[in-house]
């Protein structure tokens, strides 16, 4: 097993990375400060692990709340069966929510936890590779809005992450391949080395092999929690982890929450932030093909896919960008590349390049 600590003093926490720990009582048992639990997890998840998360907690009142699945559900309404649960059973702020399943899992327990009598406890069991390594970390919850994703949320950190790498034996292939969009963001905002490594690796970690996942899970973790711990309310560096999530989220919501995996829609964003940086003789062309043939590798898209009678257009773009919560004072802040391996935000970008590589990038778009 392997053990990191996201350093934030008094709220601290551990992640615990390994096969079979969700068997393990002893990891559990300290995080929870009360005698009353909810656990929260959706229709797919619980069927799988529910059983053996409600073993974790067999010493305490133990309730659940099965969800939804899907981002679709991932709105203000789509948290009221937690609440109902919490003041249905009278639970106190000792109570400690448990979140088994995804990222939406995640978002949409931490965020009930943060806002049930103005904050209690809770755990995150993240059963995705994109949970295990992005979203169940740093204390980011919260659900979307019809105009923006993400929009509505706190701040609020988990007593401890129990990342189980057996869980990753049940997920199928296009959601392996949406966390490794995450996995590769990591190389290219922070390791030319850990690109590289990925490079001779992926076709492992597609194959599920279990120390190559491991070693991207420990890597991703890291490094996640070195950022949060420098900047955990995003007032400057932690910015760098939203590579690609400014195009990726209005990817997401101008073609539907649900239609494009999350990190599906990153890796495109990545590749669109690529494309910008090259615009503005930044980062050299073979780079951004680098990262085009890496992302093909791990079977994520590089181009927006076409969605019926859905059409983009760079109006829509750049309102739904506009509308992201890395615009401050009314100026968009987006995360580009000045080398790989390394990654800056910028206001400074040229407004023409940007609408060029919408044009270039966004096969679904249209000018107007």
């Amino acid at each position: 097993m392997i053990t990191l600590n996201v350093d934030l003093d008094e709220r601290s926490y551990p992640i615990y990375i390994g096969q079979g720990i969700l068997a393990n009582k002893s990891l559990i048992s300290p995080y929870v400060v009360g005698k009353q639990v909810v656990i929260v997890s959706n229709e797919t998840i619980a069927p799988l692990y529910l059983e053996q998360a409600l073993e974790l907690f067999s010493d305490y009142q133990c309730e659940t709340v099965i969800l939804k699945d899907g981002e679709v559900y991932k709105t203000y309404d789509g948290i009221l069966p937690i609440i109902d649960k919490l003041m249905e059973k009278q639970f106190d702020r000792r109570v400690t929510l448990v979140a088994l399943g995804g990222g939406v899992i995640g978002d949409m327990t931490g965020y009930a936890a943060a806002i049930y009598r103005r904050g209690v406890n809770f755990i995150q069991i993240p059963t995705t590779l994109l949970a295990q390594v992005d979203s169940s970390v740093g204390g980011k919850t919260g659900v979307n809005h019809p105009l923006g994703k993400n929009m509505i949320g706190a701040f609020h950190q988990p007593q401890c992450v129990l990342a189980d790498t057996d869980t990753l034996n049940t997920l199928d292939d296009r959601q392996l391949s949406a966390g490794l969009a995450e996995v590769i963001k990591y190389a290219l905002i922070n390791s030319h080395d850990f690109f590289n490594w990925l490079g001779e690796n992926m076709s492992a970690l597609c194959q599920r092999d279990t120390s190559a996942l491991e070693y991207a899970i420990k890597f991703s973790c890291q490094d996640k929690a070195d950022i949060v711990a420098a900047d955990e309310k995003e007032a400057g560096q932690r910015a760098l982890l939203n590579l690609g999530h400014t195009f990726g989220h209005a990817i997401e919501t101008a073609l539907g929450y649900g239609n494009c995996l999350h990190g599906e829609a990153v890796a495109i964003g990545m590749v669109m932030a690529a494309d910008l940086s090259v615009r503005h003789g930044w980062l050299k062309k073979k780079v951004q093909q680098d990262i085009i043939t890496l992302l093909e590798q791990a079977h994520l898209p590089t181009r927006i896919p076409e969605n019926g009678a859905v059409t983009i257009s760079e109006k829509k773009f750049l309102d739904l960008m506009a509308g992201d919560k890395k615009v401050l004072d009314g100026q968009l802040h987006l995360v580009l590349m000045n080398g790989m391996g390394s990654s800056i935000i910028s206001s400074d970008f040229d407004s023409e390049k940007l609408s060029q590589t919408l044009q270039a990038f966004a096969t679904s778009i249209v000018t107007q």
